[in-house]
């Protein structure tokens, strides 16, 4: 009997100069592979997706980033505290940009997470054609997916009482776990370096301060949510939607309104939380491979002209 070969991706990590931030990214798989973009949460990192990679890795091409003030990117000194840079996911979106196009990734399927979503959907209205596909886990683009708890999240101001402790106990080491545990179906299957990472990695003034200013900007994205659902409804890219049911923040009425502007998207509901990818990697990693293949199947340019006039923003 031939025992079949041990197949193990070759993973680097190495970092970028996007307009004088030094952007770090984990990469894996042969470059002219089928590329997905995976763009993380908060208040995490790309080594959230180190288990994707060794999945994924030997098949496909694999590019995950930390945004600037996360895991083990720069951290410009933040513009309310009198440095140079702005934490809003504007800028966030513009710095993800700028490394794509040091990346020289010109088409890419894009898997959104949490705080991925917000830049992930940025990416696609400002450059739409790179988009070959959508992979979308717990990333909200309708308002029936805030649930009660994210609604107050994004009504909170600095001039509202109380708003920073609230947020502040969000990225504490306690608040943190919570978000990796709330909801999970299979608990011991979460190691707890992620959220021991993370808490370890916002401790400092800088990147305290800029969860803040992120946090306070949040209501920017619901803002764009016409915007986003319009780019679904015009370019259809083929979508997989992935999301942990019990995730205490979106809802599952966010999983499935995406069929309103993509009535093929596939939307699978799971026994897990706001991390789902941490326990549920067995249901999702299969999954994200089929739309991969699918979408790199497809159209390189889909059409211009919207194809689902039964979804309204």
């Amino acid at each position: 009997m031939v025992t079949p070969p041990i197949l193990v991706p070759h993973v680097t990590h190495t970092t970028v100069d996007v307009d004088g931030v030094e952007v770090f990214v984990r990469q894996a798989g042969p470059p002219d592979a089928p590329t997905l973009l995976l763009l993380h949460g908060f208040p995490t990192a790309s080594h959230q997706f180190r288990r994707l990679l060794d999945v994924l890795g030997t098949r496909y091409r694999l590019v995950a980033p930390d945004y600037p003030g996360f895991g083990h990117s720069a951290t410009p000194v933040p513009a309310t505290l009198g440095g140079p840079f702005a934490y809003t996911f504007d800028h966030l979106a513009e710095v993800t940009d700028g490394l794509l196009d040091r990346l020289r990734l010109d088409r890419f399927v894009l898997y959104a997470f949490d705080y991925g979503g917000p830049v992930g959907f940025r990416l696609a209205t400002r450059r739409p054609e790179r988009v070959a596909g959508l992979v979308v886990q717990n990333a909200n683009a309708y308002v029936e997916g805030l649930s009660p708890a994210a609604r107050a999240f994004v009504a909170l101001t600095p001039a509202t009482p109380g708003a920073e402790a609230t947020i502040r106990g969000l990225f504490s080491l306690d608040g943190i776990r919570q978000q990796y545990l709330g909801g999970a179906g299979d608990p011991a299957a979460i190691p707890p370096d992620g959220w021991v990472l993370d808490a370890h990695l916002v401790e400092s003034p800088e990147r305290a301060r800029a969860q803040l200013d992120l946090a306070f900007d949040y209501h920017s994205n619901e803002a764009l949510y016409p915007e986003w659902q319009a780019w679904l409804r015009t370019w259809q890219p083929p979508t997989l939607v992935v999301w942990g049911r019990h995730d205490p923040f979106f809802l599952p009425a966010g999983a499935e309104a995406y069929r309103r502007d993509v009535p093929d998207a596939v939307v699978h509901l799971l026994d897990s939380g706001h991390f789902a990818l941490e326990d549920q990697l067995q249901v999702i990693a299969p999954l994200v491979a089929d739309l991969v293949d699918r979408a790199w199947a497809g159209p390189v340019a889909p059409a211009l002209s919207p194809t689902a006039p039964n979804g309204t923003a």
